[in-house]
């Protein structure tokens, strides 16, 4: 207990443990509703769309606290365009695919072309303790707030939406708005949660909260609380799991995710039997 009290004694820990609480938080709420519409993967293919940003930012020489005036764009621009496919025709997969694959590519040219994978990269992809800082702390409690406020106000359009597009059209409701909105909220989340995750791992926590509280519960309010819970609680374990064994915080706060979604898939198969 004394060392899990003096390893929040660290400044750059409390930063950490703020800015990944509150994207865990707003990427389990997204999660919900991209997972049920099966838009999960979106997380991954915006993450790729960052990862090529970050390359061009740094071959541009931005500095590290500069890099989000040319990813947070990028990513946005990147998100609508993904949006824009599947109103147009295309499936979901495959909009995201011809995104994240072209995003790859320009960035592994970029980084090839310019300095190699340098310090800078190699954070953005595998994420770091030490990468958030005070202005990703408070855009993180920002956009936490908005998610949040849009959440309670917006409940039962974005109930309606998830479940019954068409119903959703009927009743009056601006579907394609609303669905912009959450492709908007949702690339603000990965470029603020990328500097801790990492380009490669972000995305899961979109997925594996939602997949988890899939598992126990299936009202949407329920499934929204759970996966909100299930993500910070992840995070939490994943944050101190890394500090201690001196691991990738991504790769640990996925870790996290992954041996709770195990224990509660095997629980809830066993209680099926």
């Amino acid at each position: 207990m004394a060392e899990l009290i003096n390893l929040f004694s660290y400044p750059f820990m409390i930063r950490a443990l703020v800015t990944g609480t509150a994207i865990s938080f707003c990427a389990a709420l997204l999660g919900v509703i991209l997972v049920l519409k099966r838009y999960s993967m979106i997380g991954h293919g915006l993450a790729d769309v960052a990862f090529a940003a970050v390359s061009l930012a740094v071959a541009l020489g931005l500095s590290a606290s500069q890099h989000i005036f040319i990813t947070l764009p990028v990513v946005i621009a990147a998100s609508f365009v993904i949006m824009n496919l599947t109103r147009r025709g295309a499936k979901g997969d495959v909009a995201i695919g011809m995104v994240s694959t072209g995003a790859l590519s320009a960035g592994v040219i970029i980084t090839a072309v310019s300095k190699g994978f340098n310090v800078d990269v190699y954070n953005y992809m595998f994420g770091s303790i030490l990468a958030a800082d005070e202005s990703d702390m408070y855009l993180s409690l920002a956009v936490v707030a908005i998610v949040l406020v849009i959440f309670v106000i917006c409940y039962n359009r974005l109930f309606l939406i998830t479940y019954d597009e068409s119903f959703a059209e009927a009743s009056g409701i601006n579907v394609t708005f609303y669905q912009f909105l959450i492709s908007f909220l949702t690339a603000l989340t990965i470029v603020i949660g990328m500097k801790i995750m990492g380009t490669l791992l972000i995305s899961s926590l979109i997925i594996f909260p939602a997949i988890t509280a899939r598992r126990l519960v299936h009202s949407f309010k329920s499934l929204v609380c759970l996966s909100a819970i299930v993500s910070v609680l992840c995070f939490f374990a994943g944050l101190c799991l890394s500090y201690f064994l001196n691991l990738p915080t991504g790769a640990s706060v996925v870790a996290a995710n992954i041996i709770l979604c195990a224990v509660v898939s095997l629980l809830t198969v066993r209680k099926v039997r």
